[in-house]
């Protein structure tokens, strides 16, 4: 059977939950799941209750994950709307990045000043970068605000043909910008809805099959840098409800279904798994140790079913899809921890890769 072998897989874009949203995850859960999915580490997002806007519930969080996690880790910190600026200098050096939320989502990040979305751009003097969840005509805004103070700034879930036009250009420009895109906007599409219900409303939303389509073509040109989950469970009820909450977990599904685009001749192996780590290592600026590796079969055959899958929530969007490639084994600092079947590493196992605890 071909094996594979991918050193330091990432995800930079998960929703681990736990806090006041432990009913949906927790860091021990989704960092298990995590390693069942092929990672080595993944960073965390702050628009978690409460969100991580301040020292102190910066320093709580990164305590309680120290505790609990089964991978290797990191995590952002947001730009507040109220102007958190004034706290950037003593969390820099203990967070991935900052996380700026320029369009409505979960959580109450929501920055929709331009002059706000200024300020946090002048304050943040560090050399870590910029993570932005821009949409549509905002994604202008944010570049415009790259071009002027030439901050390193990573957009993530780029969804549309529209944006993914904007930042090619801006790439094509020199602009210190990188670009990740989702699973669930490479194999879904608002099509998908009906079928869906709540399990299918992400943010951003399912697009057309001409922006997806989009999406591929700027992954075979070079132009997407990573793939990202975006993993972000919630419970059945919370999908199911009049207003379903928005996403869906993505840690176990995302390396299975770019092997299996990769099998269908979609991208080749090597840039797929560029894609899911030595792009991210770079973009981040962090080298795996030796012996931080995941063995992947590209040929054996699987399909997603919710009731094996690790994370807390129990589901998946691509529930009965047939993929290929499973994870076989994770090592992490010379330490087997997932054996293809069972995690092996306890909690208070994973380290953070950006500094002190506390």
């Amino acid at each position: 059977m071909p094996r594979i072998k991918i050193h330091g897989m990432i995800d930079p874009h998960t929703h681990l939950r736990d806090l006041d949203w432990s009913h949906k995850a927790t860091f021990e859960s989704e960092t298990k799941a995590a390693i069942a999915g092929g990672y080595w580490a993944v960073f965390d997002m702050p628009n978690t209750a409460p969100s991580t806007i301040d020292d102190a519930r910066l320093t709580d969080k990164l305590a309680r994950i120290n505790m609990s996690a089964h991978c290797d880790w990191g995590l952002y910190f947001g730009a507040s709307q109220t102007d958190n600026s004034a706290e950037y200098e003593r969390i820099a050096a203990r967070v991935c990045g900052l996380k700026m939320y320029n369009n409505s989502t979960t959580g109450d990040l929501f920055i929709d000043s331009s002059a706000m979305r200024e300020r946090h751009y002048r304050a943040w003097t560090t050399n870590r970068l910029i993570a932005v969840h821009a949409e549509g005509e905002t994604v202008a805004n944010i570049i415009d605000l790259v071009r002027k103070y030439r901050q390193p700034t990573h957009f993530l879930h780029i969804s549309s043909e529209f944006e993914i036009n904007l930042l090619t250009e801006a790439k094509q420009d020199g602009l210190p910008i990188t670009i990740g895109v989702c699973p669930h906007h490479l194999f879904l599409t608002e099509e998908d809805l009906p079928a869906l219900g709540g399990y299918g409303r992400m943010k951003p939303e399912l697009k057309r099959k001409t922006d997806q389509r989009a999406l591929w073509r700027a992954i075979r040109q070079g132009v997407v840098d990573i793939i990202e989950s975006d993993h972000a469970p919630h419970t059945r009820a919370e999908k199911e409800a009049e207003a379903p909450a928005f996403g869906a977990p993505g840690l176990e599904t995302t390396l299975p279904l770019i092997m299996q685009a990769v099998k269908d001749s979609r991208l080749p192996l090597q840039r797929a798994c560029d894609m899911l780590s030595l792009n991210v290592q770079r973009i981040w600026r962090i080298t795996p140790l030796p012996k931080t590796y995941t063995v992947v079969d590209t040929d054996l055959s699987t399909i997603i079913e919710g009731r094996n899958l690790l994370t807390k929530c129990g589901w998946s969007p691509f529930e009965g899809m047939r993929v290929c490639g499973k994870v076989i084994e994770v090592w992490i600092r010379g330490h087997q921890v997932y054996d293809g079947e069972n995690v092996l590493s306890a909690p208070g196992f994973g380290r953070n890769l950006f500094g002190f605890v506390a």
